[in-house]
């Protein structure tokens, strides 16, 4: 008798000039929604600090500082998907990204290696089409590359792994 647990399964793409432009229109759509939630917040915020400052000024500075500090977030948040694009454009074709991870449900039964199980397995996409499911170790994990996220989520997850980074 075995016991069900889940494990993650790495999802990898191979760099195509398909993949390459599909990150590219997610990155700057990404992009373009920080910039409309800035805008969004001058448009909201100004007659509210206007009428603000009529009655209490040290309120509206208050206010205005939180403004600013998350306008600066959003600007933050601008130049890290900034940097993306560039790191984008400088993959190689043929290079293999980790997209992200899935979830699998796998049955562990006595005398199974752990290791291996635990291990996981990853899917290798070439434009969307799975070409491989492989067979990874925990030790793989180790060798993981840097993380480069491809959405306006860019804290919440959607993530892009670039090899070598």
């Amino acid at each position: 008798m075995g016991v069900i647990i889940k494990r993650n399964v790495i999802l990898r793409s191979i760099v195509t000039d398909k993949l390459k432009e599909q990150l590219h229109n997610e990155l700057q759509q990404a992009i373009d929604e920080i910039d409309q939630r800035v805008r969004q917040i001058d448009f909201r915020t100004q007659p509210y600090i206007t009428e603000l400052q009529r009655s209490n000024i040290q309120q509206a500075m208050a206010v205005r500082q939180q403004i600013e500090q998350e306008k600066e977030r959003q600007r933050a948040a601008r130049e890290a998907l900034l940097e993306r694009v560039k790191q984008v454009e400088e993959l190689e074709l043929g290079d293999e990204v980790i997209r992200g991870t899935l979830e699998s449900e796998i049955e562990v039964n006595e005398g199974d290696n752990i290791a291996e199980v635990m291990g996981g397995q990853e899917i290798v996409t070439k434009d969307d089409v799975v070409i491989e499911i492989r067979q990874r170790s925990i030790v793989d994990e180790e060798e993981l590359p840097a993380i480069i996220t491809t959405t306006s989520e860019a804290a919440e997850g959607g993530e892009l792994i670039l090899p070598g980074g």
